[in-house]
Parts: C-alpha cells; structure tokens; sequence
C-alpha cells in the first residue's frame, strides 16, 4: 500500500477520494488550508484508515516549501502525491485577485504552487520508487501569454483558470521527459466536467457530474502504473491542448516560471 498526500482535501473531488483511498488501505495524507476543517477531515478518515492532516495556504508559496518539509519530516515513505488543490474561475464578477508573494491568485494556487510542491517532495519521491505524481488538470486549457504571465491586462477569471490548467498540463510533459528512468511518473488529467463543487458553484455553473464520476480518473493515476507524460480525459487517454506539447513553448513557461519563482 502507499503513502499519499492530496492536497485540497477538505472538499469535493480531494475529499472523496481521501476516503476511497483510506477505504483501501493506503495510509491518506490530507492536506487543507483550514486547521480545524483539515483535522477534523484526518479525524473521519481515521475512523476508515490511516490519515493524517497537514495545514497549508497554498497562496503563500514559503508555506508550500513548509508543507513539502513537514510531509517529509513526518513521512520518508512518502510515494504518492495528489496536486488536487485549486482555485476556480471566481465569481462572475469578481476581479482579478493576488497571493500572499502577489502573483495572479490562479496561476499561483494551480500551477506555481503544485511546481513548488512537486520539487521539493521529488527527493522523497525517487527515494521511493517506483512512485507517482498526480496533476489535477482540466480540459479547459488556454496558452500563457509569456508578455503577460500575470495576466494584468484585459483580465478574465475563466481564461486565467484555463490558462493556469495549460501551464500544469505543459509542466507535466516536460518533468516526465525530466523523471525518465528515475522511476518517478508524472500525468495530468481532466477528472469530469463541472463537477458538483464549491468553485463550480461560486461560478454560477449548474454542475454537470458527481465528484464520484471524477475521482474514478484520480484514483486510477494513484493506484495503478499508467506510464508518464500523458494527459487523460478521465479514465480515457486524451490530448492536452496541442501548444502543451511544444518543445518550445515548454521551455519558454520554464523561464517564465523560474522568473515568477525568483521574485
């Protein structure tokens, strides 16, 4: 069995599946920004399994390196990480927001922040292979705009969110070619299409499938080999936006993002 962490595990689609994975053995650490949500969630899940909780705003990008330190103070074994977290499209009015280093709140909670936290747990991980990384995409991809990282012209939630899911997509391709041979494998997936969740619902979208029908994707990726670089469509082989696969513009998003990291 593995030791898997799941960050954004106090609801939707991170919670149910804490609990198919604890149901089935695997020793569940489960991550939140809430202490006393993220505790009590450890608390339930022990009553099925092994489980442990870990406290983290994932906007704050130090306290992403402080988690990737906890996880792997606490947790050596460590084989498996989930980068489930996210932030959706917003309210349809709201604006554009900033985390905790000022970077645009979407592309740091759903791209920078899973970067962040993949590097630093990539020691424990090769340590433990063969072990597994998890990136919770989405089909709703739109390019960077390398003049614009940021995005502080003409902003949109959606294509923010859209645009911060391509640049998870991309990293993905390019750290599995990366892990070759190391026995680590990295995919990106698209769980199910708006999903009954809270960032669903704050967009006003009336939600299309269960977070049952989305997991069934995440649980596969964790659980079973599924080779490396690849992008699904829930359970289903799928094709990522065509540019995620460009030597060239991966390379660009790696200068972008080491700029982004610098600052």
């Amino acid at each position: 069995m593995s030791t898997i962490l799941i960050t954004g595990a106090t609801s939707g689609l991170g919670r149910y599946v804490a609990f198919e994975l604890a149901r089935s053995g695997h020793v569940v650490l489960v991550h939140g920004r809430d202490a006393g949500r993220t505790e009590r969630l450890a608390e339930e899940l022990r009553t099925e399994g092994d489980a442990e909780a870990f406290v983290a705003d994932l906007a704050s990008l130090s306290q992403v390196r402080e988690l990737a330190g906890h996880v792997t103070d606490a947790h050596p074994e460590l084989d498996v990480l989930v980068n489930n977290a996210g932030v959706g499209f917003g309210a349809p009015e709201a604006g554009r927001e900033l985390s905790a280093d000022g970077h645009e709140l979407r592309l740091a909670v759903n791209y920078l922040a899973p970067v962040v936290l993949t590097r630093a747990l990539l020691p424990v991980l090769r340590a433990n292979a063969p072990a597994r990384i998890v990136n919770v995409g989405s089909a709703g991809q739109e390019p960077l705009s390398f003049d614009d990282p940021e995005f502080t012209r003409r902003y949109s939630g959606v294509s923010a969110y859209c645009r911060s899911k391509f640049a998870l997509a991309a990293h993905t391709f390019a750290l599995a070619e990366e892990l070759t041979g190391t026995g680590v494998s990295v995919n990106v997936l698209h769980p199910a299409t708006y999903m009954d969740t809270g960032m669903v619902r704050e967009a006003d979208v009336t939600p299309w499938n269960t977070v049952a029908d989305g997991a069934a994707g995440v649980l596969a990726l964790a659980t079973r080999e599924s080779g490396s670089g690849r992008y699904f469509d829930g359970t289903s082989p799928a094709r990522a936006h065509e540019a995620a696969y460009d030597p060239g513009v991966r390379a660009r998003l790696a200068a972008v993002t080491d700029q982004l990291l610098r600052v």
